[in-house]
């Protein structure tokens, strides 16, 4: 299996420039501590830890990105996905940190 494919918050935005509409799901893997000190509103928050529990919430016909802080964890989320049957995932590389110094200043680096 080839690997996951990654997008910079920049390319995200850039593919998807109404992606607060639905049109793919922005998947947060942080921990509750992190979702508090910085996040993306539209996001759709499920831990690391719960998303084999809580597949069924997410929509595997959907354009699906994954993000936590660096993008280490959610590649690794993304991978998970790959092999239980989603087809368009990818990895938000840089993750939320690059998210604020890429889109939004006013999301907390931590």
């Amino acid at each position: 299996m080839p690997g996951v494919p990654e997008l910079s918050p920049t390319e995200f935005v850039a593919r998807w420039p109404d992606y607060e509409r639905g049109d793919v799901v922005l998947l947060d893997v942080r921990e509750h501590t992190e979702l508090a000190i910085a996040s993306v509103a539209a996001a759709v928050h499920i831990p690391m830890r719960e998303v084999p529990a809580r597949l069924a919430e997410l929509d595997s016909d959907m354009p699906l990105v994954v993000m936590c802080h660096s993008g280490g964890r959610s590649y690794r989320v993304a991978e998970y996905l790959q092999g239980s049957g989603f087809t368009q995932v990818f990895n938000l590389r840089g993750g939320i940190d690059a998210w604020s110094t890429q889109i939004n200043s006013q999301v907390p680096r931590y």
